[in-house]
């Protein structure tokens, strides 16, 4: 931030031409002359924030008291800096220092006009200075600082429909849900050390940081490619089974356009900015925006409803702090199906909300994420609770499980109801997966609107429903999952229909190198490669293990004669005789429903690079 101050004699302006959407609202624009005044040119930088705003009427308020003037103009001057704030966040800074003006006589010069204006400069040495202020902290929505200062209460809501405070609550038989709570009412999000999917999504040449980036932009290995597509590919059907309309939206969009500015302030997410021709554009921190423009350009009858557009966003893009960017838990940039219904009443909204809250327990399972491994989690008004506590009691007992509620006094975004799975690591962080909520802000903000049964223009209700949460969270519940079973001495492992390589053969020497290379052509619903490196059987096998591969064969004289695999199931640790026809049979039942893609390496594990972890 840069402030220009000046000891007047008398200072004028006069508002002359609106030039922004961000600019201030001056319903009767006239000149304003002051007498013995200081004023203030203020140019706000990027990274200005609160911070900045205090420290700098601070310095002008001790300025001001040194030379005995109590009178006080702001004025915003974009032209003492070329790193300016985009309009929005500019202003959000000029009224926190107006907020700090206490005890002086404030007069403020209108944002975002081109204005005439004229100073009369004092003659003595202090009539003039100059400060500069490094920036403050990353500008945040309104919606986090309210979050930071919510003032909640806490329950637990059985199945039974009992809601016990949860200072209350015996938790002996929920530990999990006991360590949700904790974490949730500590609001501590930052990670004191790696868990333990890090070193495995390493290990397993899945997914690293990319060091020409920060620790929040990760780069994905050819298996982890192939893992995050197949999640990717089965999230996208369940929804499009369901009823989702798939569409494809912009990642970036204006920051100064109407409906964006007042829904940064109701959705608690830091945002990129980046400027582009003299524009302040920001990238995406979610799909609502783009399908709810789409939505407010269609003509929607109330028979359209409830009308559900979806899209897998790669990328959403948040500015998470530093301290909270840990693996695959929490990302800067990642992959989000987002998927958006569109009802006429609340009645409609809440049938909608129950059939989705099915539809993400059941692909949350069927990705392979057990039920005893997530909580549940619901934040809700107490208005709404107390008019549809049934409906809130009904998602509990669907859950069939103890359900932690946070309840507020008043509405602090723009929704009223959300439920999200909360998935709970060994070290009792809690990370949300699936998630909807009941917005009641974004159809008239949007305005989006669809036609009734007597003809009139209404606003919808708007859910917004993930029904994994981000891809790359799943692939760390996935890897947190595995990890615990090593701990607790069972064989650590990917569900086999996102093993990177399903079947493993290892010829007992070259001479069988291309006898297993026949048996992957006759195998092209399976994943399955050959180890024909010169490494010992033993060796190959111990790294075929550390891979995780389901199904590990080795190929000698009595497989090549007779047909039949000698396999090795590496979960049971048990052995089987099969021809490669019925494994392919067993891998079948075990992947039914799931999608399948092939190898994205190359077949024989002699011709891959190795990947340096």
């Amino acid at each position: 931030m840069r402030v220009l101050r000046l000891h007047c004699d008398r200072a004028a302006y006069e508002p002359v031409k609106k030039e922004i959407d961000a600019a201030d609202d001056v319903a009767d624009p006239r000149p304003v002359e002051l007498r013995e005044v200081v004023v203030a040119l203020v140019s706000v930088e990027k990274g200005d924030g609160a911070e900045s705003a205090g420290r700098a009427m601070a310095a002008v308020k001790k300025y001001m008291s040194g030379i005995g003037c109590a009178r006080l103009l702001l004025y915003p001057y974009a032209h003492l800096s070329s790193e300016l704030a985009p309009p929005r966040e500019a202003r959000k800074v000029i009224d926190a220092m107006a907020a700090e003006a206490g005890g002086l006589e404030l007069h403020r010069a209108p944002f975002g006009w081109t204005k005439s204006y004229s100073v009369s400069v004092k003659g003595h040495p202090l009539a003039e200075s100059h400060m500069s202020f490094a920036g403050g902290r990353q500008a945040e929505s309104e919606a986090l600082g309210r979050e930071k200062k919510i003032e909640s209460e806490w329950f637990v809501l059985g199945p039974d429909g009992s809601l016990t405070p949860a200072s209350e609550y015996d938790f002996a038989a929920s530990p999990r849900l006991q360590a949700l709570a904790r974490y949730e009412q500590s609001r501590k999000r930052a990670a004191d050390e790696p868990p333990p999917h890090v070193a495995l999504m390493k290990r397993l040449a899945m997914a690293d940081y990319e060091p020409a980036s920060d620790r929040g932009n990760m780069r994905f290995y050819p298996n982890g490619r192939l893992v995050k597509s197949l999640i990717e590919s089965y999230v996208t059907r369940r929804v499009r089974e369901y009823g989702g309309y798939e569409v494809e939206t912009p990642i970036m969009y204006d920051s100064d356009h109407p409906s964006m500015r007042s829904y940064f302030d109701r959705f608690p997410a830091r945002q990129y900015s980046v400027d582009s021709d003299g524009r302040s554009l920001f990238l995406r921190f979610a799909a609502c925006f783009g399908q709810f423009l789409m939505a407010r350009d269609m003509q929607i009858s109330h028979r359209n409803l409830p009308y559900r557009l979806y899209e897998l966003t790669r990328y959403s893009f948040r500015r998470e702090q530093s301290g909270e960017l840990v693996g695959l838990r929490r990302l800067r940039a990642f992959t989000m199906p987002d998927c958006h219904a569109f009802c006429a009443d609340m009645a409609q909204a809440v049938g909608e909300l129950l059939a989705r809250f099915e539809l993400s327990r059941s692909v949350v399972s069927d990705i392979g994420i057990p039920r005893g491994s997530y909580e549940m989690a619901v934040r809700v008004t107490r208005g709404f609770y107390e008019e549809n506590g049934d409906s809130v009691r009904e998602l509990a007992r669907r859950h069939g499980r103890p359900v932690l509620v946070e309840m507020w006094p008043e509405r602090f975004f723009y929704f009223v109801l959300k439920w999200e799975f909360n998935y709970v690591d060994a070290a009792g962080r809690a990370s949300a997966l699936s998630t909807d909520q009941i917005d009641i802000e974004n159809g008239p903000r949007y305005g989006i609107e669809f036609v009734d049964d007597s003809g009139g223009a209404v606003h919808p209700l708007v859910l917004h429903n993930s029904p994994s949460g981000a891809v790359e969270r799943v692939m760390y519940a996935l890897l947190e999952e595995a990890g615990a079973a090593a701990g607790r001495g069972s064989k650590p492992s990917l569900p086999v229909w996102l093993a990177p390589t399903q079947l493993r053969l290892i010829p007992l020497n070259s001479g069988f190198a291309a006898r297993c290379e026949s048996v992957c052509e006759s195998l092209p619903s399976v994943r399955a490669d050959v180890d024909d490196r010169p490494e010992s059987v033993g060796k190959r096998v111990r790294e075929a293990e550390r891979e995780w591969i389901p199904y590990i064969a080795v190929v000698g004289p009595k497989e090549a004669e007779s047909g039949v695999l000698e396999v090795r199931d590496r979960r049971a640790g048990s052995q089987m005789r099969v021809s490669p026809a019925g494994l392919a049979g067993r891998i079948s039942d075990e992947t039914a429903g799931m999608p399948f893609a092939p190898l994205n390496a190359p077949r024989s594990v002699s011709a891959r690079p190795q990947v340096m972890v």
